[in-house]
């Protein structure tokens, strides 16, 4: 199987979930049983001798692949989510994103500085959300951060917003 063919498994959804937006819908790639072992193991390819502890997945669409990756890479999963969702003490992070303002959580014990971590989301647009998530993780003095997409929309330039010495990757791009 090639990454060409789960780019062409992605459906388009104009308008949503405003006028203007091209929704990439990851659900059709998801459904089909070879499609998600191939973009399992093409996700974790590069990350297999990096010592991975935690996979951060951010909600919602991020909580997919983040606990699959986590599983093939021995590694934990640990939720990013909007305000009022985890049950424990949170530290947050506002951001504005493509269509409005937003916030982030994460539990303020989810992660140690003995950590090696790979924060994953389905997309990068704009990076509004990945580059708030970056930064709360980043709060929390890990040892190595990368970050990791499905795919990136690159004209948005979403990944020029991250400091140069940050890992992005990201496996279909358009």
């Amino acid at each position: 199987m090639s990454l060409e063919k789960l780019k062409k498994s992605i459906r388009n959804i104009p308008d949503f979930p405003i006028p203007g937006i091209q929704f990439k819908d990851v659900t059709t790639l998801f459904k089909n049983a070879d499609n998600l072992k191939e973009l399992t193991k093409e996700l974790n390819k590069k990350y297999r001798n990096k010592g991975i502890t935690k996979i951060i997945g951010i909600e919602s669409r991020g909580f997919i692949m983040a606990p699959i990756m986590a599983l093939e890479l021995n590694a934990g999963f640990i939720p990013i989510r909007k305000p009022g969702k985890l049950p424990y003490d949170t530290i947050e992070e506002s951001y504005e994103k493509e269509y409005g303002i937003d916030t982030i959580q994460i539990h303020k014990d989810a992660l140690t500085p003995d950590d090696i971590v790979i924060i994953h989301d389905d997309l990068l647009a704009t990076g509004g959300t990945m580059l708030a998530a970056y930064k709360l993780v980043k709060k929390m003095g890990v040892k190595k951060i990368y970050i990791n997409f499905i795919i990136e929309l690159e004209e948005l330039k979403g990944r020029d917003h991250f400091p140069y010495d940050i890992e992005v990757d990201s496996l279909i791009k358009f």
